[in-house]
């Protein structure tokens, strides 16, 4: 039976979920794979760590660069970030030795050099793990899908804000109630911001759109926003009117180029991904043959990253190259990223007003001068942030008029707070 070596570098929540699993499902793997699995070195710098996952201390190395040497097939990636992880990942294609990595930040920055260099170097580079968790969405894409156009992404794919929105939904609590609930379930860092203002969601789906448009998308190209201001008063709003409040990862592909978003959405509670609570991801991918087709588990954590990234592991042990052909990605391939300014759907507008009798007429009229057609409009009685609440949802509309018309409505005597604006999927 053919021998494959690995070394882990980094061993963290996914290094010993990886660490466990080759351990102790070393012979289901086996079984499977036709190849053995060894586990030739772990590195991290907390000695003490490692050998408590049941490993020889004569594989164990303080230092990740001490393994690029070595006589290892594949080098597991799971440092994290992107300054000297990027320098491990580079060095181990240089040396020889294919990559398996979970880390959405630096592909989602780096992912096109470093397939080249990998090309270069006839080594594999796979990466299932940086997107969605245990769920196989990558592999989807390059596999299943690969006899399709896609024409359209949804996703929820940060765990942290699906659980926020989910009990802020269930409970009607404020946001910061809710983050702190998420904080002491183990679900939020001590510093969220890169789950709740978007941007885990963004390298996310930069990746998907790249697999899926042949373009290499980064971070950049991504409209991103967060759950900051979603308050208790949208989501019952979203409850009266059947909708449901989710961060929604949108990438969307036709003739005109591709579209690639991340910001609070309104979903119908009709809606397949409007099911999807807690920590939970999902992602519906549509294809102009198959359809639109869903992939649903835990978008996170440690046991089921760890899976995702022994699979890679396995792939490459039976001579699967990279997960995406860096030919893909050709400097003439000719799609275009459209400007978020001009994303066209339907929005919910939440203006915060002095309770004054002709507020709903003149935010109207502003909104009709710049061609905003109003679908639904309403004003509550009650206190509001030094105000009371106008809502209004309108029908199909670009995002830039929307803004033009929000920024001259926020210049009223009678509005006391900025507008809040959320786009509605349909």
């Amino acid at each position: 039976m053919e021998t494959v070596k690995v070394a882990v570098v980094g061993c963290g929540t996914v290094g010993s979920g990886v660490v466990d699993i080759l351990l102790k499902n070393k012979t289901i793997i086996e079984k499977r794979t036709g190849r053995r699995i060894e586990l030739s070195f772990v590195a991290d710098r907390d000695f003490e760590k490692v050998k408590k996952l049941g490993i020889d201390e004569s594989v164990i190395k303080r230092d990740g660069f001490d393994v690029i040497d070595s006589d290892v097939d594949i080098v597991v990636e799971l440092v994290g970030g992107t300054t000297v992880a990027r320098e491990i990942v580079s060095a181990a294609l240089r040396n020889g030795k294919s990559v398996v990595s979970a880390n959405k930040a630096l592909f989602a920055s780096y992912g096109k050099e470093l397939f080249k260099e990998a090309e270069n170097n006839g080594v594999a580079i796979r990466f299932e793990a940086s997107v969605g968790g245990g769920i196989p969405v990558i592999k989807a894409l390059n596999e299943g899908l690969v006899a399709n156009r896609i024409e359209k992404i949804l996703g929820i794919i940060n765990g942290t804000a699906n659980f926020i929105l989910t009990e802020m939904t269930e409970n009607l609590l404020p946001f910061k109630e809710a983050l702190r609930i998420a904080k002491e379930k183990g679900y939020a860092e001590t510093d969220p911001s890169y789950d709740i203002d978007g941007i885990d969601a963004a390298h996310k789906i930069a990746i998907l759109s790249s697999i899926a448009s042949g373009k290499w998308i980064t971070v950049d190209d991504v409209y991103t926003r967060g759950i900051r201001d979603i308050t208790p008063f949208d989501i019952e709003f979203a409850n009266e009117f059947e909708y449901r409040i989710k961060l929604l990862a949108v990438a969307k592909f036709n003739d005109s180029g591709v579209e690639v978003r991340v910001h609070p959405a309104f979903l119908p509670e009709s809606h397949i991904l409007s099911s999807v609570e807690g920590v939970f991801n999902a992602c519906l991918i549509e294809g102009d043959f198959v359809g639109p087709t869903l992939y649903y588990g835990m978008g996170a954590g440690r046991e089921p990253t760890a899976s995702a990234v022994v699979a890679d592991i396995a792939d490459i042990a039976l001579g699967k190259g990279s997960s995406v052909p860096v030919q893909l990605f050709s400097e003439e391939e000719n799609v275009c990223v459209r400007d978020p300014e001009d994303f066209t759907t339907c929005f919910y507008l939440r203006f915060t007003a002095l309770d004054k009798s002709g507020v709903l007429s003149r935010i109207s009229g502003i909104l009709a001068k710049y061609g905003i057609s109003i679908k639904m409009a309403f004003q509550k009685n009650i206190g509001f942030n030094g105000g009371v609440p106008v809502v209004m949802t309108t029908h199909v509309a670009p995002l830039r008029t929307v803004k033009e018309a929000v920024k001259e409505i926020d210049k009223l005597d009678v509005i006391v707070n900025p507008t809040f604006l959320c786009m509605i999927e349909e």
